[in-house]
């Protein structure tokens, strides 16, 4: 364990003053805990999360305060946990009663296919795209550069192009929130269409940043199904609209049709370097044409679907009782206001690989996402059934240190049996049941009696035994 930091505050202090603060307001805040001399506005930064920045050190701690009172106000802004929700049994119990849940996805869900995520470092996709120069990886999906060069999008493109039916089960989790009649709305940031594969309905799907499904002429707007494009985008190529190179040879070799009295086409006597339908020189024309089909993905200076906003506003909101949050860290806007935009009173869990700071949830749940609903499902009694679940899986839990409602799930992997046969497999205490601590502890007090009964046995035994040998010795 590593020793804290003297000058940052403790996970616990962080949430003290935080709770102080919505209670007496910043300036009845600044004057019980600054200006009494109980913290110093230096240290009382990394109690919301900020760092203290480097060019103020040495200074007088009154050069701290107009950042400090930033950061209250910032605090103030976020919605305020609700303080009776924290535990992992209080998360099934929110799954179990729940019946309107929003579920907002990310990259997260799908990283267990081999499907990258955006933004991990090392792993994810724009930490693969520095070699391409640019100012900013986001730039790959930017739509200006998009029209300008399309060939830097399909580079990339094959490394997060769906290959495959399979889906995770993160996906099955929301199928199955679906089948049990609780799923309200799947809002989707991924554009790998996997959600509609594991089986979600079309009215409980948003995909907020759209998806391969289809793709769209950018000069045309002829669309078609995205997956007739992927040989060509794993080839590398650039796939061009068939109906503008079409309408481009018609305009230059189409002639006015001559017709007979009776009706029927004249038949015209071919000319050189005129061409039948079923000629190879059908697709030979220059590539610029036509225009480039684009997969309708939403770029970075288009504008989200409509259905967005008109089911988040007009439907959505008065209607959520639940919303869960995984697989994404919610930097990305307008997506990232959906969850400050719900009623504040609505409970709100987190699921993801590492916890965010600029949203108070009432939940965390870290750890592989697959791993934290299959043990959800496991609690509540729900059959989650994924070929990627291990039969027999156990999940440990632990309390995050200093974090009263962040909880990490690991994945418990079974040791190799020793020589002397099956090793007996342990399930950590964090995720048995009552039940079973119940039972275990019957079983342990019953194996305690027996060995007492035993060494009680002995132990007469033994005293017996010193009784005769002092007789024998007696006689003699």
């Amino acid at each position: 364990m590593t020793r804290a930091d003297p000058e940052a505050c403790t996970p616990e202090e962080a949430v003290r003053f935080r709770q102080l603060l919505r209670a007496v307001g910043p300036e009845v805040f600044c004057k019980r805990t600054i200006h009494a001399g109980v913290v110093t506005a230096k240290k009382m930064l990394t109690a919301f999360g900020i760092r203290p920045p480097a060019f103020l050190e040495g200074t007088s701690d009154d050069n701290y305060f107009s950042l400090l009172l930033l950061a209250l106000t910032r605090e103030l802004s976020k919605r305020a946990k609700l303080l009776r929700y924290n535990t992992v049994d209080d998360a099934v119990h929110l799954l179990q009663t729940s019946r309107n849940i929003i579920v907002l996805t990310g990259a997260g869900i799908s990283t267990s296919l081999g499907i990258p995520d955006f933004r991990s470092k090392g792993t994810g996709l724009y930490s693969k795209l520095e070699h391409l120069g640019l100012s900013d990886p986001q730039e790959v999906f930017d739509i200006s550069v998009f029209r300008q060069d399309p060939t830097i999008f399909y580079s990339v493109a094959r490394d997060i192009l769906p290959s495959h039916d399979r889906f995770s089960p993160t996906h099955a989790f929301i199928a199955l929130l679906q089948e049990k009649g609780k799923l309200l709305t799947n809002y989707s940031q991924n554009i790998d269409n996997l959600e509609a594969r594991a089986g979600i309905h079309p009215d409980k799907l948003v995909q907020c940043h759209g998806s391969f499904a289809t793709a769209s002429c950018v000069k045309c707007g002829y669309q078609v199904v995205g997956d007739t494009l992927f040989p060509e985008i794993k080839a590398g190529k650039i796939p061009r609209c068939r109906k503008c190179a079409q309408g481009s040879r018609t305009t230059n070799n189409s002639r006015k049709r001559k017709v007979n009295k009776d009706g029927t086409e004249r038949k015209v006597r071919r000319r050189p370097g005129d061409y039948d339908s079923n000629s190879d020189s059908e697709f030979d024309m220059p590539a610029n044409n036509s225009g480039v089909m684009k997969p309708d993905i939403t770029f970075f200076g288009e504008p989200l679907p409509d259905e967005f906003s008109k089911r988040l506003t007009e439907h959505d909101r008065d209607l959520v009782d639940l919303v869960i949050v995984i697989g994404t860290s919610l930097k990305v806007a307008p997506v990232s206001e959906v969850v400050p935009y719900l009623p504040p009173n609505i409970p709100q869990m987190y699921i993801s690989r590492t916890p965010v700071s600029h949203i108070n949830f009432d939940i965390d749940l870290l750890g592989d996402c697959d791993v934290v609903v299959s043990e959800l499902c496991r609690r509540a009694g729900w059959d989650l059934r994924h070929e990627m679940v291990p039969e027999n899986q156990v999940v440990d839990v632990q309390l995050s240190e200093g974090y009263p409602s962040r909880h990490v799930f690991t994945q418990v992997v079974p040791k190799p049996a020793s020589d002397d046969g099956e090793e007996e497999k342990k399930q950590p205490e964090s995720s048995k049941t009552d039940r079973q601590k119940r039972s275990e502890a019957k079983e342990k007090g019953r194996k305690t009696d027996a060995a007492a009964d035993t060494t009680t046995a002995a132990v007469d035994a033994a005293t017996k035994e010193n009784i005769k040998a002092e007789k024998d010795k007696s006689k003699v």
